[in-house]
C-alpha cells in the first residue's frame, strides 16, 4: 500500500491526541475536591449517603438518562434557570461524588440536576414514590419496582397511599421494593445549591465598552471637584 508509513502515522497521531485529551481532561478534573467555605464551616457538596449512592445505579440501570438530563445551562445557552431547574449553571465540581455522572443528552423530561432543591416547592420521598408507580405525561409507570402484598399485622409505614382505582385491594398494600428507595435516595440527594466561584458569571465589559476606560472618568470627575 502505497504511503502506508504515512497512512499509520496519521493514524497513530489521531490516537494519540484523542488519549492525550482525555489523559488531560482527567488530570483537570480528576483532582478536583469539594469547595471549602469558611463562613459556613463545612465544604461542598456533601458525599451522598450510601443508600443514594445505590441509587444512582438504578437510575442509571433504568435508563433515566434517555430522557432526563443532569447538567443545567448557563444563561444565554438555554432556559434552565428560568424553568426553575436550578439558580445556577452546572459545573464540574457538582459531579466528583457520583461514580457514574448521568448528564443525559435528550430531554424528553425535566432536567433533574436540581430536583430536591426546587423552588418554590420540590417534591418529597412520598410524592416521587407515587410518580415512580404510575408515571405522568410520556413517562412510564415502574410498577415492577414495588410490591403488591397482603397486608399481616399492621400496614407498612412505607406503602404507598392511594385512594380510588390507583388503591390496594382491601387487606393488600403496595410498598417499594429497596430498588425504588434508593432511587428516590438518589433523586432526594440532586440538590446542587452551593453557590461556587466557578459557577458564578464572569464580570461584565459592557460598561467598560462604553466608557471606554471603565471607572476612570468617575474619578476624573471627582478629582475636579
Amino acid at each position: 500500500m502505497k504511503n502506508g508509513f504515512v497512512f499509520f502515522l496519521g493514524l497513530f497521531a489521531a490516537l494519540a491526541f484523542s488519549w492525550g485529551g482525555v489523559l488531560l481532561a482527567n488530570k483537570q478534573l480528576g483532582a478536583l475536591v469539594p469547595y471549602y467555605d469558611d463562613t459556613e464551616s463545612k465544604a461542598f457538596p456533601d458525599r451522598p449517603p450510601g443508600i443514594a449512592a445505590r441509587g444512582q445505579l438504578v437510575y442509571a440501570d433504568l435508563g433515566c438518562a434517555a430522557c432526563h438530563t443532569q447538567a443545567v445551562r448557563r444563561p444565554g445557552f438555554g432556559g434552565d434557570q428560568a424553568r426553575g431547574w436550578g439558580e445556577r449553571q452546572s459545573v464540574a465540581r457538582d459531579y466528583i461524588f457520583q461514580t457514574r455522572p448521568q448528564l443525559g443528552a435528550s430531554r424528553l423530561g425535566p432536567d433533574l440536576t436540581n430536583l430536591a432543591g426546587r423552588k418554590p416547592s420540590a417534591p418529597d420521598a412520598e410524592d416521587l414514590l407515587k410518580l415512580l408507580y404510575t408515571g405522568q405525561g410520556a413517562m412510564p409507570g415502574y410498577s415492577f419496582l414495588f410490591t403488591e402484598r397482603a397486608v399481616v399485622g399492621e400496614p407498612s409505614a412505607k406503602a404507598l397511599k392511594f385512594t380510588g382505582k390507583l388503591a390496594a385491594a382491601s387487606g393488600r398494600e403496595i410498598v417499594p421494593t429497596e430498588r425504588a428507595q434508593s432511587l428516590v435516595a438518589h433523586l432526594l440527594s440532586l440538590n446542587n445549591v452551593y453557590d461556587y466561584p466557578e459557577a458564578r458569571p464572569m464580570p461584565k465589559t459592557e460598561e467598560k465598552k462604553e466608557g471606554g476606560h471603565g471607572a476612570a472618568p468617575a474619578k476624573k470627575e471627582e478629582a475636579r471637584k
